[in-house]
């Protein structure tokens, strides 16, 4: 019989770095070893589409009551899997109930978490529901869970306080699919970045160098995951939406990629995924010399 895993997650499939890197691209691994797997995502691609774009309140309020009754009527669906994986939250606001539900009725819980949600951070645009949001989550779920899957010895340390079942899983891309492109045009230069619109506020440390380099050089500056990027009097700048359909493309139209980052707590549970992207497609990078970027 084939063990059936639920994957609970906050984004829908093949839209979050997060998710993509850590367990979406191996679905079809799991499968073929004997595992029924299915995928229940907070937020619906129409959610994802204005989740992070500024305004557009009464819509997200209208997904966000949306999502939580899709929660609710999962809970009587849970006890027919034998794993729960539960990846950052499975709600994003307020104390964590839902989560005790969750483990009362799951045979077993695994708790993914990659990043530091823990310090609070909220998006710039979605400042204004930042208080609503509970730390608490995290504890309950790193305490309650069965096993922990986390990406850097930041993570590892902040997590066993409250759970001895850790495994160490760093950023990994499936090299099948992410590889060199050997035919680059050389002609013209191509500087590239890839990231959401929640990260790309770390490219603006570049602004001035950026700037620069494409006032004194014949050099494409192109940014992916963030069609609203902007940089007054930056040159030869290219804007592109993420997708899985073009982002290997993409990637490999880069000649030096960039992964800046400042020095904050917030980064350091940061895996270091955009940088073995570039590694993958033999690029070299331009990175900022801190915690996470040694990780990868």
């Amino acid at each position: 019989m084939k063990a059936k895993v639920l994957f609970i997650v906050p984004y829908p499939i093949n839209t979050a770095p997060s998710q993509r890197l850590k367990f979406e691209q191996y679905y079809s691994i799991f499968q073929q070893n004997g595992f029924e797997l299915s995928q229940d995502s907070f937020m619906s691609q129409n959610f994802w589409n204005i989740a992070y774009k500024k305004g557009y309140y009464f819509l997200k309020i209208y997904h966000t009551l949306l999502a939580y009754i899709r929660r609710l009527y999962l809970l009587f669906f849970i006890k027919k899997y034998d794993i729960i994986y539960i990846h950052l939250w499975c709600t994003p606001f307020g104390f964590p109930f839902y989560e005790w539900l969750i483990k009362k009725l799951a045979r077993k819980v695994i708790y993914d978490i990659d990043d530091m949600i823990y310090l609070g951070n909220t998006s710039e645009n979605n400042k204004i529901i930042g208080f609503l949001k509970s730390t608490q989550k995290v504890m309950f779920l790193a305490k309650n869970a069965d096993h922990i899957f986390t990406s850097t010895p930041k993570l590892v340390e902040f997590l066993s306080q409250y759970n001895s079942s850790i495994t160490l899983i760093p950023a990994t891309i499936d090299t099948d699919k992410y590889k060199p492109n050997h035919t680059l045009d050389t002609n013209e230069i191509c500087i590239g970045w890839s990231g959401s619109h929640s990260t790309s506020k770390y490219l603006h440390l570049l602004d001035d160098v950026l700037k620069g380099i494409t006032q004194k050089y014949n050099i494409r500056i192109l940014v992916m995951g963030d069609p609203d990027f902007h940089v007054d009097g930056l040159k030869n700048l290219e804007l592109m939406s993420w997708s899985l359909e073009t982002e290997l493309h993409n990637l490999q139209r880069i000649n030096i990629g960039l992964h800046p980052l400042p020095d904050e707590e917030w980064v350091y549970g940061k895996s270091g995924g955009k940088l073995v992207q570039y590694m993958a497609v033999g690029i070299p990078i331009v990175a900022t010399a801190i915690g996470p970027n040694y990780d990868a």
